[in-house]
């Protein structure tokens, strides 16, 4: 526990101080970003939710700007380890922020991505459902992984063929573990590079209102 960080609350924005009894998409951030990067989605995703854009608890070294939700660089950079551990302090903050809240979907882009989904593996109980985008699962074997592969949950990944940042051996464990483990739906976008598209937004605003669907029946 010791050594796990810890997210500072205090940074997280909110779209509504009202937000009783309403789902929320909780955003996480990628390297080098921070609360404020992904806010800008907003008009993009359904209405009738809360979304609370998060703080990674890391900075990354000088002269980096912004936050990271565990380090890249060096021998342990982009450990299964390191992702563990920024998924449980990410938990940690959920259960906080977001106790009361009927039904939580995450969307994480690149690192922030991968926490989203470590979180899901971690406590499929907490997570209904995930976007990934330009983002990996981690290495290495999870206790729920098996009890993932009975409850399929909901994931959109999205990424593209451009894209140089994401190592391809993690691109392609991905694309093995995903559909073994959830109900995977997502795309390729031809061009796109580490980064966001208006296309890519319009898939995620539909995947995101059949969350809402499904929260509203249960």
């Amino acid at each position: 526990m010791s050594d796990e960080p810890t997210i500072d609350g205090t940074l997280t924005r909110w779209s509504t101080t009202d937000r009783a009894e309403m789902p929320l998409l909780v955003l996480l951030h990628g390297y080098g970003a921070d609360e404020h990067d992904l806010f800008g989605l907003l008009p993009y995703l359904p209405e009738g939710i809360a979304v609370a854009s998060v703080a990674a608890p890391l900075a990354p070294p000088w002269p980096m700007p912004g936050r990271s939700w565990y380090a890249i660089e060096g021998l342990d950079g982009r450990s299964s380890d390191s992702v563990t551990a920024a998924s449980r302090s990410f938990l940690r903050w959920l259960d906080e922020a977001a106790h009361d809240s009927p039904s939580v979907a995450l969307l994480g882009f690149s690192q922030g991505a991968a926490v989203a989904l470590q979180a899901l593996r971690l406590a499929p109980d907490r997570v209904d459902a995930v976007v990934a985008l330009s983002g990996y699962v981690a290495d290495g074997e999870l206790p729920n992984d098996e009890q993932l592969t009975e409850l399929r949950p909901p994931v959109f990944w999205g990424r593209g063929t451009n894209d140089q940042v994401i190592p391809e051996a993690r691109v392609a464990h991905t694309a093995e573990w995903l559909p073994s483990h959830t109900d995977l739906s997502g795309r390729v976008y031809t061009g796109l590079t580490h980064s966001i598209s208006e296309e890519e937004l319009r898939d995620v605003h539909v995947f995101l209102t059949k969350w809402l669907e499904r929260a509203a029946k249960s």
